[in-house]
């Protein structure tokens, strides 16, 4: 018995998850805090400041995808 979905293997499945799942993952909670920045009416600043400390989680996942890119290069 082949252990495979359509053709890919567990750890390309997970590879796959983690990169566009997650990536759309991050959209949709950007989204989030554009739609409570609009409806709180915060203001250029307090936009950014939103942005800047509710986002700051997904710069760290960003950043490590980075970091393991340039490490593997």
């Amino acid at each position: 018995m082949d252990n495979s979905l359509f053709g890919l293997n567990e750890d390309q499945i997970a590879e796959f998850g983690l990169t566009f799942g997650v990536a759309a993952f991050i959209l949709f909670m950007l989204f989030i805090v554009f739609n409570l920045a609009r409806e709180s009416k915060a203001g250029k600043f307090g936009t950014f400041v939103l942005f800047l400390v509710l986002s700051f989680g997904m710069l760290g996942f960003i950043a490590k995808n980075v970091i393991q890119w340039l490490i593997h290069i």
